[in-house]
């Protein structure tokens, strides 16, 4: 039986000499790779109480709905600034050249709710050091942080210190 690496199509020196660009794209395109990393989130979910899933566009909403939808939990989402039609809060993170801001509706997560934020991949952890910023200035507890790879090298996970973090694969380097 494959594990879920087994669809991920590494590329050596893309973007730069000496990165191995991970593409999630060759997990998506295959319905056994598709249903592992599913699967794979999921099971790492199996034994969490929570009330929503939360996921960053645009591919936490591909990885996060569906495990929303199997759990039978509400999926929020959450955008680039100025994508979202009604009133947000939103955070300003850095990025590796500049910084960014992400949004959510201010509506979308009551106080005491329990979340899950659902991603593809951990880099740095910005994006998701952010996405936790604004889940608990809405009153909503983080109870889980899921992605389905995760670039260890690149040390994201101790911006989640203190979190209950999980990846399906982890990859030693950049």
């Amino acid at each position: 039986m494959k594990k879920v690496e087994d669809y991920v199509r590494s590329i050596p020196d893309f973007p730069e000499p000496g990165i191995i660009f991970r593409d999630v794209t060759t997990i998506l395109k295959d319905p056994d790779g598709l249903q592992l990393a599913i699967d794979g989130i999921m099971d790492s979910l199996k034994d969490k109480e929570f009330d929503l899933v939360v996921g960053p566009e645009s591919r936490g909403f591909i990885f996060g709905v569906p495990v929303a939808y199997a759990m039978h939990k509400g999926f929020i989402p959450v955008r680039k600034k100025g994508k979202l039609p009604c009133e947000t809060v939103s955070m300003e993170y850095d990025l590796e050249y500049g910084s960014a801001v992400i949004e959510m509706h201010k509506d979308a997560i009551l106080p005491g709710q329990k979340v899950v934020i659902v991603d593809d991949l951990i880099a740095t952890g910005g994006t998701i050091e952010a996405i936790v910023k604004l889940v608990e200035s809405l009153g909503g507890q983080v109870v889980k942080i899921c992605f389905v790879m995760e670039l260890a090298g690149l040390k994201g996970r101790e911006k989640l210190a203190g979190y209950d973090v999980d990846s399906v694969i982890v990859y030693e380097g950049k």
